[in-house]
């Protein structure tokens, strides 16, 4: 059903040559794990559409691995050793584990030498890390240590969480052309901020301060080594400085579930500081605040800007809606910011005015009511 679909992520979206290493995985649902039955059956859809995409790639082009285990907690966590190994290969992670670095990258309590010295040793052995890796697992690995080395020894990954297969006929199907110009545009625009206000009807209100962070794109043409993104692709991203941003979100939608209720979250100096609203889904951000203080950073802005992305329900192509912005609490280490913790969650917020705010004092639109004004 997919074939043409998984032809078009390996030639465009990753840009294959042959010879070429790969490396597909997925995740399956925890024995502990309550999935509602729609989003069980997504997850076993993903799970089965990821090993397709792993024997469609050894027939086409070979040299192909595919590599299954159970989900992480959370989008943001560390996967398993087996992953790594499949990635970097055994060498290098049995010098990692031997020097006790791996047992502290996947914890997320790695130092700052720690992480120069898994840089070194990934790197040096290069040659032995895939060069393109396609992560169809339903939590995120984007935003951890696996990643950002893999990226650092030249991978081109993919990152596709709460992905659902149909969207390989839908948001998978965007003008990359287009949309690489569209995204561009934008984070130019972006980078001319030293802050950012977002207003939405729903009553959201934030200042988010940017001074001295860099807007990036991410327009799925993963080709260069190192690239690193979202497919379903389509956003312009940042890490805002830490402990600037100020205000409100009302959130009206979980990662995959419109809420019954809003809950609002107020924000002081980059941290969620209180929640309102009686929705189930408190709950889950609380339990997270009480993990780490770490999981209430304001970690991202981002800005949508795939014109074939219209599901509101799924957070992976919910956020690349054109005109529309998401906010993620938790960490930003891997793009820019300073916050490590195993926990990175995206809200996607509708209508929104986003307004830069340039050095000079002066302000220049970028969205008004949801529609691009650059």
């Amino acid at each position: 059903m997919y074939t043409a679909a998984f032809e078009s992520l390996f030639t465009v979206n990753m840009g294959i040559t042959p010879g070429e290493r790969i490396l597909v995985f997925s995740d399956e649902i925890r024995a502990d794990e309550s999935p509602s039955p729609g989003d069980a059956d997504r997850r076993r859809r993903l799970h089965e559409t990821a090993a397709a995409a792993a024997a469609f790639a050894e027939h086409a082009y070979g040299n192909t691995s595919f590599v299954s285990f159970p989900a992480t907690t959370a989008s943001g966590a560390e996967p398993p050793d087996t992953l790594w190994r499949a990635a970097m290969g055994d060498d290098t992670i049995d010098r990692l584990a031997q020097a006790g670095i791996l047992q502290r990258l996947i914890a997320k309590s790695a130092s700052a030498n720690d992480l120069e010295a898994a840089r070194r040793t990934v790197t040096a052995g290069r040659d032995a890390v895939a060069r393109v890796i396609i992560a169809l697992a339903n939590n995120s690995t984007s935003h951890t240590r696996f990643r950002s080395l893999a990226t650092a020894a030249g991978a081109r990954f993919a990152s596709l969480p709460h992905f659902d297969p149909e969207m390989f006929l839908t948001s998978m199907q965007v003008d990359w052309k287009a949309l690489a110009d569209r995204t561009a545009k934008l984070a130019a625009a972006v980078n001319r901020a030293v802050a950012v206000e977002v207003a939405t009807p729903n009553g959201t209100r934030m200042l988010i301060g940017k001074e001295g962070r860099t807007a990036e794109g991410d327009d799925g043409l993963l080709m260069i080594p190192g690239s690193f993104g979202n497919l379903p692709a389509g956003e312009v991203y940042l890490a805002p400085l830490e402990g600037s941003s100020e205000g409100r979100m009302v959130l009206e939608y979980a990662p995959t579930r419109k809420l019954a209720t809003p809950l609002v979250l107020t924000v002081k100096k980059g941290m969620v500081v209180d929640i309102q609203g009686d929705e189930p889904y408190r709950k889950v951000l609380e339990e997270k605040f009480a993990e780490s203080g770490n999981n209430r950073n304001i970690a991202e802005l981002g800005i949508g800007t795939n014109d074939r992305a219209s599901r509101p329900d799924n957070i992976l192509e919910a956020e690349k809606i054109l005109g529309t912005i998401h906010i993620a609490l938790g960490d930003n280490s891997g793009f820019g910011g300073t916050v490590s913790t195993p926990f990175h969650e995206d809200y996607v917020f509708y209508h929104p005015t986003l307004t830069a705010i340039l050095s000079d004092g002066s302000r220049e639109t970028l969205l008004e009511d949801g529609k691009p004004a650059v």
